[in-house]
């Protein structure tokens, strides 16, 4: 396919692999990107010297395009940007933050700029801070989230009706059947979490990833809005967060609450009961771990055949 998005960042699919935090490294990235997708290394949990390490990794790994997810909320955001500039990144997904603050440094190192993006308001706040694309991304993703509780189906036509640069779907979207509906929405691709975090190529523990495959629907919820919202499998923890939410907990309470690692305990340790499980509501339907490779072409074969299936009712 040649479209907006496969000729913005060189790939064969418009299929962008999610930079997840303690799940995108190199290797999936590299695998995503080696399948004709664009894999994007999750640096919001990792270092300044671990980025460094895993985008050198990810360069003798694959030849062609990858990215670097980065959300702007988190500590040693220079080191980072410094990192990915020095290393000739040439594509960088920003997320929850300002996209003002970093675009034009980036931009002038001649790099592609995508912001992530929950309601049409800030896509446009993105277009006017000069990013090549935006990446809109429903209520149903997971991780962090935007607290419109906008989903797909309402947040992508909003956006593409508001911008002109490319946009990207994200949330709910693990199936060629949910590209094909991203597409016919208006979007010139599609960004997918959750289904690469069920792969042997994401960083993620092996049991968080069996958590992942046993989730069935209304299993996960969006919590601590008071802080960043994030989509949780229900979970022991969770459940601790829920009831101080619902007695009325103020933020410093639930910083408390959350305290430090609790992400890297979930996902990356396996902690499958204090831990911070983030996923979205499509894990109702991953039943099978894959290789990252397999993901993207049943992706796009199944996005294929719904195009053709579809093309033949009118």
């Amino acid at each position: 396919m040649h479209n907006r998005i496969t000729q913005l960042f060189n790939i064969r699919y418009p299929i962008i692999q999610a930079g997840m935090v303690w799940a995108s490294g190199w290797r999936l990235a590299s695998a995503v990107s080696n399948a004709g997708g664009l894999g994007l290394i999750g640096a919001g949990s990792m270092y300044p010297h671990v980025l460094e390490e895993h985008i050198r990794k990810c360069k003798q790994a694959t030849q062609q395009p990858f990215g670097v997810n980065v959300p702007l909320l988190y500590p040693d955001i220079d080191q980072l940007m410094q990192i990915i500039i020095r290393e000739g990144v040439k594509i960088v997904f920003t997320s929850a933050g300002n996209p003002k603050t970093w675009t034009p440094v980036l931009k002038a190192a001649g790099i592609t700029v995508v912001h992530v993006v929950s309601s049409s308001a800030f896509a446009v706040k993105s277009q006017a801070a000069g990013v090549d694309a935006v990446v809109a991304e429903g209520f149903e993703a997971g991780g962090h989230n935007g607290r419109e509780e906008t989903t797909s189906m309402v947040l992508i036509p909003a956006v593409c009706s508001q911008v002109q640069v490319p946009v990207i779907a994200a949330g709910g979207i693990g199936s060629g059947k949910a590209m094909a509906a991203a597409f016919a929405l208006g979007a010139a691709g599609v960004q997918v979490g959750s289904r690469f975090v069920a792969t042997p190529e994401a960083s993620s523990h092996i049991s968080f990833k069996e958590a992942v495959l046993a989730a069935k629907e209304g299993d996960t919820a969006l919590s601590l809005k008071k802080l960043t919202p994030v989509r949780l499998i229900r979970n022991r923890f969770y459940e601790s967060v829920k009831a101080a939410e619902d007695r009325g907990a103020n933020t410093g309470e639930l910083l408390a609450l959350l305290g430090r690692g609790r992400a890297k305990k979930g996902m990356f340790e396996g902690q499958l009961d204090e831990g911070e499980l983030e996923i979205g509501q499509v894990s109702a339907l991953i039943h099978a771990i894959q290789p990252a490779a397999a993901v993207v072409q049943e992706i796009w074969d199944e996005f294929l055949q719904t195009c053709h299936r579809l093309s033949g009712l009118v």
